[in-house]
């Protein structure tokens, strides 16, 4: 057994630091460093601990590889370095983090002109944040003694290393009253004005990004740390600062009284969807209305489900500049897909801006739903809707949309609408010609929400009484089209994928062996017989596994496997059971037609063939089929196909979804 030998063997770097001249490249060339480093192996603790062996390490991850060392192993020891510092050895953290000298030394990296070498900023970050956790009362102290520090580091924000480490400072501080210190000393600072600052057009799009980024992960972990802290009696300051009106404002005023720049759009709009993702729940509660719980689930009645009305107020003045984006989104490129020509593409630009309104359509706020009837938003949203037929981004933005519309009550101080100036708007699209369009799905669902709504939903006796002045015509259909096509799809969605029932298979797996009996007077019967009663002898064990002749030369063994079987008794015994085996499959009664009989194929004249399916595979009229798809125009609805055609025109319908949308 393994255990009687001693396997223990002594580590090289025992032997190699009894030398007295051993230097530190020397000993981080060994293969095992880091795991006698982590280990704690205390002839290598000791010899890292020294001043010179310290500040090397420091120098390795703060300053660039020499340009001739070979590309391969330019990083090996500032990789090397981190490692160790990072080990989480208690004497190597005491030492560098109340050593002032080293933490001087490590800061200085942040001195250094942007763009910072993203592989030492990553070192430099990953040494800084186990530093903060492990000593986070000395670490904060002489970073509050730089005055330079937050200008470095909002300096260098577009070095994603440097955001994380930032973000690392808001969260590793475990004592809470350090931790709210901190955050109060970064507000003072002003670190959030100085990363609104950062998302603009004169930027560069990493800046863009990674100052994006930082002030979304800021209102998640305040709003995380508020619930998991109930007792805290002081706000966050920078979740306040955020929340403020002129905050918003003046990142609104980055984008729109400045030259346009979809990255910063983009980036400013992924921070207004975090600030509105305390409404998220609504969205919740239309999933349990539609499921038929009209009650509010649990929690739903925090106050941290309800948008600060500061923010809101600050993003209204600003909608006709987000429905004017929609409009004039900036300039992309044409893009040409598999089936015709996006000119312009929906864009990120205008995708962010559609789910802004289904955000904010969330909030039910009487100011913003408004101005959105106003601008008739939703009326742009739905043609983009049925003009990018593909872009299921965008449907289900806009079937959320069209959800809030459809179960959240009317807002508090919101009027029934004037149905003599709310005329539906008449659309025409010819759903069933051509191929299935990416939308229908959507539709469906849509049209479920409208009937259940209709029914159980707050706004149902609106809704009723808009279907009661549908002309009689109308009506009927959409009465016919809820009973027979919508119910039919419903059932259609409810069928399970696979059949639960169990399912006899033909195959000769399935064949029952359990009755199987060889003949009494076998040798084989005997021989298995004996198989079955002999038992685990001594030798069991020698005798187990291969025997050597298995392992003899290839023609051998096809020789032996040949002479045991030319037995003439055990070949007829093989035939006979085959031949009773195979009988039990056989129907001697059956009149059909042998399948396997050869049979004489006859082909159909040209003229009596059927039109080649649109699945052919001839060259030709492949050719021909592409060269009328490039001619056609990509958003023009092709001819009637009754392949594809659906059962009922459902053109009518899509329209009266839009009809009850526009006056809901």
């Amino acid at each position: 057994m393994f255990w009687k030998f001693d396997l223990h063997t002594t580590s090289h770097i025992d032997t190699l630091l009894e030398k007295e001249d051993v230097t530190l490249t020397e000993v981080m060339d060994e293969e095992d460093v880091l795991q006698e480093c982590k280990a704690q192996n205390h002839k290598l603790v000791d010899f890292l601990l020294r001043p010179q062996c310290m500040e090397d390490l420091v120098t390795f991850i703060t300053q660039e590889p020499s340009t001739d060392v070979e590309e391969k192993v330019k990083y090996k020891y500032p990789n090397i370095s981190c490692e160790l510092l990072t080990s989480d050895v208690g004497q190597i953290n005491d030492r560098l983090g109340e050593d002032e000298s080293l933490l001087m030394k490590l800061y200085g990296f942040l001195q250094n002109e942007p763009p910072l070498n993203p592989l030492l900023a990553s070192f430099f970050s990953k040494v800084l944040s186990i530093l903060i956790g492990r000593k986070p009362e000395q670490i904060v102290d002489f970073l509050r003694k730089r005055e330079d520090f937050v200008d470095l580091m909002i300096k260098h924000i577009g070095t994603s290393a440097i955001m994380d480490l930032l973000l690392r400072m808001l969260t590793c501080f475990e004592p809470q009253q350090l931790r709210q210190d901190v955050l109060n000393w970064l507000n003072e600072e002003k670190v959030i004005q100085r990363l609104v600052d950062m998302v603009q057009s004169s930027q560069d799009e990493d800046r863009h990004s990674n100052a994006s980024q930082s002030l979304c992960e800021i209102i998640r972990l305040s709003r995380d740390q508020m619930f998991q802290v109930q007792g805290c009696s002081e706000p966050d300051p920078l979740l306040t600062t955020l929340e403020k009106q002129e905050t918003v404002e003046q990142l609104l005023s980055n984008i729109f009284d400045k030259e346009k720049n979809e990255s910063a759009i983009v980036s400013v709009i992924q921070i207004l969807l975090t600030l509105f993702e305390t409404r998220r729940p609504a969205y919740v509660l239309w999933l349990c209305q539609f499921e038929g719980h009209m009650e509010c689930p649990p929690g739903m009645s925090h106050p941290s489900f309800s948008v600060n009305h500061s923010i809101l107020e600050a993003v209204r003045p600003r909608l006709k500049d987000f429905h004017q984006l929609l409009l004039e989104p900036p300039k992309k490129n044409v893009m040409k897909t598999t089936w015709g020509v996006l000119d312009p593409p929906v864009g990120n630009t205008r995708l962010n801006v559609v789910r802004l309104v289904a955000s904010l359509l969330q909030s039910n706020t009487h100011s913003i739903n408004t101005e959105l009837i106003n601008l008739n938003t939703l009326g742009v949203i739905l043609d983009m809707y049925f003009k990018y037929i593909w872009n299921n981004f965008l449907h289900i933005q806009v079937e959320i949309c069209t959800a809030m519309i459809l179960a959240m009550p009317p807002a508090p101080t919101d009027n029934q609408p004037d149905t003599e100036q709310d005329h539906p708007r008449e659309m025409h699209f010819i759903f069933s010609s051509g191929r299935r369009r990416g939308y229908m799905g959507h539709l469906t669902r849509i049209a479920n929400s409208v009937v259940h709504n209709c029914d159980k939903g707050p706004n149902g006796a609106q809704i009723q009484q808009l279907i009661s002045e549908l002309p009689e015509e109308d009506r009927e259909r959409w009465e016919a089209f809820i009973s027979g096509q919508l119910a039919d799809t419903n059932k259609r969605n409810t069928v399970d994928l696979v059949n639960t029932h169990h399912i006899h298979s033909s195959s000769d797996d399935e064949v029952d062996f359990k009755d199987s009996s060889f003949h009494p007077d076998s040798s084989l019967q005997q021989a298995f017989s004996d198989y079955q009663m002999q038992q685990m002898t001594s030798n069991f064990i020698e005798q187990f596994g291969f025997n050597d002749e298995e392992f003899a030369d290839q023609d051998d063994v096809v020789d032996f496997v040949f002479t045991s079987c030319s037995s003439t008794a055990n070949i007829a015994l093989f035939e006979a059971r085959c031949k009773e085996k195979i009988q039990q499959f056989e129907d001697a009664g059956s009149d059909e037609e042998d399948i396997w009989d050869e049979k004489d194929v006859t082909f159909a004249p040209e003229a009596q063939r059927r039109p080649r399916s649109s699945g052919s595979t001839d060259s030709e009229e492949s050719t021909d089929s592409e060269e009328e798809d490039v001619k056609r125009d990509p958003f023009e609805v092709s001819n009637p196909s009754t392949d594809d055609r659906m059962e009922v025109d459902t053109g009518w319908d899509a329209c009266f979804y839009i009809s009850i949308l526009a006056r809901t």
